[in-house]
């Protein structure tokens, strides 16, 4: 899950983008419960401050095989 969050900043960077800018985020989990503990220590890194984004997590069946997905909706930055 510590990967998936590392792609997602690299994403947010070529957007111009950081974790700050995210608004909304929806984690979909295959196994939600043993996942729990985990997913919440990475947020608690990556979301040290507030405002924090809204967040869902979902759990599901399948992820075409994938244990952990993320869904985001980030804020662009202002142009100076």
């Amino acid at each position: 899950m510590q990967l998936a969050f590392v792609n997602l900043g690299k994403v947010l960077q070529a957007a111009g983008c950081t974790f700050d800018n995210i608004v909304d985020m929806m984690t979909f989990h295959t196994d939600p419960v043993s996942q729990f503990d985990v997913i919440m220590s990475v947020k608690d890194k990556v979301f040290s401050q507030k405002p924090y984004p809204n967040w869902t997590a979902v759990g599901v069946n399948w992820l075409a095989d994938f244990d952990f997905e993320i869904k985001i909706i980030a804020r662009l930055p202002q142009a100076a």
